[in-house]
C-alpha cells in the first residue's frame, strides 16, 4: 500500500502540529504521524498558563493551545494518523506501521517533530517502584487524574521540575523537598517562587545518595555536595516519602535522523547530537526537515516557532506560498530570537548560531 503526500511529519507535538498548520495554510497535503493514543504531545500535559508576549500565548494554559493547534489542523484538512509507529526513512518513503500493516509514504518534503526523551539518574534504589520521571509525573496526574504518591522528593531544579513540583501540590500531594545537585536552581525563578511559597524547600548542594523500602520506596537518603560534587562526610539526611520524580533534563530523540543518514553535531546546552540544520530547519539531507526538540531541548513556544518555520520552508520548496514565504519566515525567526534572548534563552541563542555556522560550513565543503 503506497500512500502521496506532499509533506509527511513525523511527530503530532507542539513543533509538528504546528508545521502542519503552516504547510497546509499553503495548500500542501500534509500527514502528522505519532505513536501515542492521543496528539498533542507535551502541550496536553501542561495545566499551567504560558507566558511571556501575547504572541507565544501568554496567559494561556498548555492544554488549550493544544486543543486550538487540534482545531486548525483538522479546520485546513490535514490528516493525523495515531497509534502508527515512523520506523525509517528511505530517499523520499517513510515507513510506518499502523493498525499492524506495514505502510509505505511517499513524501516529496519530510519534516521529524519527534521531540525528547527523559534522562535518567542512576543511584541506589533507583530501580525501586515509585522513583519515576517527571513527564510519568505529569502524565498520571494532568491525564489520567492519577496521584503516583502521597510524598514526594523531586530531583532536578529547571523548569521541568519547578512546574512538576508545583503541579504535584496542585493535585494534592506533599512535596517533601526539591533536590539540586548545583550550586543553584536552574529553572525560571517565577517557577522557584511558586513552590518555595507554598512551603516546599529547595535543596541545593544535594542530590539522592540511595533509595530504600522493600518492594518500594520507602524513603531517600540525601547527600550534601561540595564543590566538585563529592558527597561531603556526615552531610546525610534522611526523608520518609513514597515517590521520587527525577527531572534531570532531556535528550533530543534523534533516531530516525540518525537511520536516514542526517549530518550531526554535539550541542551540551542543547542536551546532546543534534541534526545539523540551515535557517530554514532543512538537515543536510536535501526535503528533509527537523523542528522541535530533536533539534535542541527549549520550550514549547520555540518548538512551535520551528515547526512553523520548517512547515512554511517546505511548503515554499514546493511552490506553496512562495511568494511571501521569505516574510513569513523572517517574521517566525523575529518571534524565536525574542524566545532565546534573557539570561536563560542567550546559550540558546548562540548555540543555535553555531549550529547554522557549522550547516554552512558543511554545505561549502561539498560544494
Amino acid at each position: 500500500m503506497t500512500n502521496n503526500y506532499d509533506i509527511v511529519i513525523a511527530g503530532a507535538g507542539p513543533a509538528g502540529l504546528a508545521a502542519a498548520v503552516e504547510a497546509a495554510r499553503r495548500g500542501a497535503r500534509t500527514l502528522v504521524v505519532d505513536e501515542n493514543t492521543k496528539p498533542g504531545g507535551q502541550l496536553f500535559k501542561q495545566i499551567h498558563k504560558f507566558f511571556g508576549s501575547h504572541e507565544h500565548k501568554a496567559g494561556v494554559r498548555g492544554f488549550a493551545i493544544g486543543e486550538k493547534l487540534l482545531a486548525e489542523a483538522a479546520e485546513l484538512g490535514v490528516e493525523v494518523w495515531l497509534n502508527s509507529v515512523v520506523w525509517g526513512l528511505f530517499a523520499n518513503k517513510v515507513a510506518v506501521v499502523r493498525g499492524g500493516e506495514q505502510i509505505t509514504l511517499a513524501a516529496k518534503k519530510i519534516i521529524l517533530a519527534t521531540g525528547a526523551s527523559e534522562n535518567a539518574v542512576a543511584f541506589p534504589g533507583a530501580a525501586l517502584p515509585g522513583v519515576m520521571g517527571a513527564g510519568a509525573i505529569q502524565t498520571m496526574i494532568n491525564v489520567h487524574r492519577v496521584l503516583p504518591g502521597k510524598r514526594v522528593v523531586m530531583l532536578g531544579s529547571g523548569n521541568v521540575g519547578l512546574i512538576v513540583a508545583y503541579q504535584l501540590l496542585q493535585a494534592g500531594a506533599e512535596v517533601v523537598a526539591l533536590v539540586e545537585a548545583a550550586s543553584a536552581i536552574g529553572g525560571y525563578g517565577v517557577h522557584a517562587a511558586k513552590i518555595r511559597r507554598a512551603g516546599v524547600p529547595i535543596l541545593v548542594g544535594t542530590t539522592i545518595a540511595r533509595a530504600f523500602g522493600r518492594g518500594q520506596v520507602e524513603g531517600v537518603v540525601l547527600a550534601k555536595l561540595d564543590e566538585s560534587f563529592q558527597p561531603v562526610p556526615g552531610g546525610e539526611t534522611t526523608l520518609a516519602i513514597d515517590t521520587v520524580g527525577i527531572a534531570v533534563g532531556l535528550t533530543p530523540l534523534t533516531e530516525l535522523a540518525w537511520m536516514a543518514g542526517c549530518q550531526f553535531v554535539f550541542s551540551p546546552r542543547l542536551g546532546g547530537h543534534v541534526p545539523l540544520h540551515d535557517a530554514d530547519m532543512e538537515t543536510t539531507l536535501s526535503g528533509v526537515y527537523v523542528a522541535g526538540d530533536i533539534t535542541g531541548v527549549e520550550e514549547a513556544s520555540t518548538a512551535m516557532e520551528e515547526g512553523r518555520l520548517a512547515g512554511i520552508a517546505a511548503a515554499a520548496a514546493l511552490g506553496y506560498g512562495a511568494a511571501a514565504a521569505e516574510a513569513d519566515k523572517a517574521a517566525v525567526r523575529s518571534r524565536m530570537d525574542v524566545l532565546r534572548s534573557g539570561p536563560f534563552g542567550l546559550g540558546r541563542r548562540t548555540a543555535k548560531a553555531e549550529i547554522l555556522a557549522q550547516r554552512k560550513e558543511a554545505a561549502s565543503c561539498r560544494e
